[in-house]
């Protein structure tokens, strides 16, 4: 008997499910039955948390209590998460507030120092060379005015007009020993001054950040001055600028 069914299972065909015809090739794959059940599983259960969901929700009681009802406020209607400061002691809590005010100001320190280095290998000479003024010059008479060249009177070189800051005369361009300079040195130079004004810029950027997260820092360390009086919020903090409390005048002894 068990060797019959061996040798029927042996002879057994196995049955696939057929591929899309060539007439429907341009509608895709045809969906398998293994395919199906994935899905359909997938949308069932989808189906059984959006009624379990809906049912938690109607059997809900708003008068019920939880966490968040003591872990957040609302003020002059915005919400704000209550930060948990259990773990730590407030002498503690002290301690890493103005150690992480030191490491800001240090930084800030660092930035400024780097801007003011940048500021005079640069120079800004760009933007002075861009800054519009006038020039105004006097003449005696109509002829002069035709004849004008603004090089000659200057007694600088045509190609130097441009350039307001350092602009050498004729005399001082024949005493001056130049190097060959092509091209391709000229662009890197370029290069090289675009990328440092690029770096200026970003550490402005990053210095105002830093000046602005040390202020924040500052007006919080006071508000934890449990000797102060509570001052009053004239305006709230923004990601540009620190908020503005008003502390009450006292006279010190």
């Amino acid at each position: 008997m068990s060797s019959w069914k061996k040798a029927a299972k042996t002879n057994q065909r196995t049955h696939r499910e057929r591929h899309q015809p060539e007439s429907r090739k341009h509608l895709g794959l045809l969906q398998k039955k293994k395919d199906y059940q994935v899905r359909a599983k997938d949308f069932h259960d989808k189906q059984r948390i959006i009624k379990l969901l809906k049912r938690r929700a109607l059997n809900r009681n708003p008068d019920e209590f939880y966490f968040h009802m003591i872990n957040s406020r609302v003020e002059d209607g915005e919400h704000f998460e209550i930060e948990k400061e259990d773990e730590h002691t407030p002498d503690q809590i002290r301690l890493m507030q103005s150690q992480d005010l030191k490491y800001v100001t240090t930084k800030r320190t660092i930035e400024a120092r780097k801007i003011n280095r940048l500021q005079s290998q640069l120079h800004m000479l760009d933007a002075a060379n861009k800054v519009k003024n006038k020039h105004i010059f006097f003449v005696d008479s109509e002829k002069e005015i035709k004849n004008f060249d603004v090089a000659k009177r200057l007694d600088t070189h045509p190609a130097l007009l441009d350039h307001r800051i350092n602009r050498p005369r004729m005399s001082t361009l024949q005493n001056m020993s130049l190097p060959d300079v092509d091209d391709t040195v000229v662009d890197q130079l370029t290069s090289q001054r675009r990328k440092k004004y690029v770096e200026l810029h970003k550490r402005i950027d990053r210095e105002k950040e830093l000046s602005i997260i040390q202020q924040k820092l500052e007006i919080k360390r006071h508000l934890q001055n449990k000797k102060e009086t509570k001052p009053k919020r004239i305006k709230p903090g923004t990601k540009d600028a620190p908020p503005v409390y008003k502390w009450k005048y006292e006279r010190k002894r």
